[in-house]
C-alpha cells in the first residue's frame, strides 16, 4: 500500500466518528510516529510504500481510532509544553489547560532555587516541565497510584530531571516531607453529574480516578490540599489550583474562609475559570 493509498483509506475509515480535522491530525502523527514521516512526505513522496507488517499495524490503529480510544494511548506517549511523555490507561492525558498552569506557576518563580510540591501528579507533566524549565528547584511530586508513579519515574528519566516521587493518598495525609515555596495541584474535580458532558473516548478510557469525586463533596481534595498548605507553604509561598470550571467562586470562597489571601481567580484560554492562586501567611 502507498502513503496515498493509505490516506485516503484512514479518512474514509474514520469519517463518521471524527471531525475532517482531527483525522488529519490524527494521519500526521501516525506516520510520524510509525513510519517517521514529515507532513511534506505526504506531497513529496505519496508513492512511498509502507510495509506490510506496517500496514497490518496501521490498519488495526484505525479499529482502536474507530473504538474511540485516544491515539496518546494508542501510540504510548504525548507532548507536553515541548517535551515528551509516555502515557497509558493508568494516566490522564496532559490537557492546554494544564500547560497554561504550569505557565502561570513558571511566572511566579525567581530565579532563586524554589521547592515546589505537585499533589496527584499522574504522568509527572507538571513537576518534570517545571524542573525543565526551573533549573535551580527542589520538586516533590505525589500520588495515590503506584501504576501511575511508573509512568511518571520514566518520564522524568525521559526528561532527564530528578523528582522526589512518593505513592500517598492525600485524603490520608496529614503531613509531607517538608515545606514548599510552591505547592500546585491539578486534583479530580469532575462531578459525577457532570459525566453527560465528558466526550466518549475520556469517558471510556482515562482512569476514573483522576476525573471525578462526588457530586456532594466535589472540593474535597481541594479543602485537604488547603489544608495541609496552610502548615506546609513557606512564608510567601503560593498555592496553585486547575479548578472545575463551574466552581470558581465556591472554590474562592472556601481558600477565603481557611484565611487563605490575594486570591486571584484565572480563565483558560477558553474563556472558562481554570485556575487559581492564593498566599497563606
Amino acid at each position: 500500500m502507498t502513503l496515498k493509498e493509505f490516506k485516503t483509506l484512514f479518512r474514509e475509515a474514520l469519517s463518521k466518528t471524527y471531525p475532517q480535522t482531527e483525522i488529519d491530525s490524527f494521519f500526521l502523527i501516525l506516520i510520524e510516529e510509525k513510519l517517521n514521516l514529515k507532513r511534506i512526505d505526504t506531497v513529496l513522496n505519496p508513492n512511498y510504500i509502507i510495509e506490510n507488517t506496517i500496514e497490518i499495524e496501521l490498519k488495526n490503529i484505525i479499529t482502536r481510532l474507530q473504538k474511540q480510544e485516544p491515539i496518546q494511548y494508542i501510540i504510548g506517549n504525548t507532548e507536553f509544553y515541548g517535551y515528551p511523555f509516555l502515557v497509558d490507561k493508568n494516566t490522564l492525558i496532559p490537557r492546554p489547560e494544564t500547560e497554561e498552569l504550569v505557565s502561570w506557576v513558571l511566572e511566579e518563580i525567581s530565579n532563586e532555587k524554589v521547592s515546589i510540591l505537585d499533589i496527584g501528579t499522574g504522568s509527572g507533566c507538571i513537576p518534570i516541565t517545571l524542573a525543565k524549565e526551573q533549573k535551580n528547584s527542589n520538586i516533590f511530586a505525589i500520588d495515590v497510584s503506584n501504576k501511575a508513579l511508573k509512568v511518571a519515574k520514566k518520564n522524568a528519566i525521559l526528561n532527564n530531571v530528578e523528582i522526589g516521587f512518593i505513592e500517598q493518598n492525600i485524603l490520608e495525609t496529614n503531613s509531607l516531607p517538608q515545606k514548599f515555596n510552591i505547592i500546585v495541584s491539578n486534583p479530580p474535580y469532575v462531578r459525577e453529574l457532570e459525566k453527560i458532558e465528558i466526550k466518549e473516548n475520556v469517558l471510556n478510557n482515562e482512569p476514573h480516578l483522576a476525573l471525578f469525586v462526588e457530586d456532594n463533596n466535589p472540593l474535597l481534595f481541594y479543602k485537604k490540599i488547603a489544608d495541609l498548605a496552610k502548615n506546609y507553604l513557606l512564608k510567601n509561598g503560593i498555592l496553585f489550583f486547575e479548578i472545575n470550571q463551574y466552581l470558581g467562586q465556591e472554590t474562592v470562597l472556601m481558600l477565603k474562609e481557611k484565611g487563605f489571601t490575594n486570591i486571584i481567580l484565572k480563565k483558560d484560554y477558553f474563556g472558562n475559570d481554570r485556575m487559581i492562586k492564593c498566599n497563606f501567611n
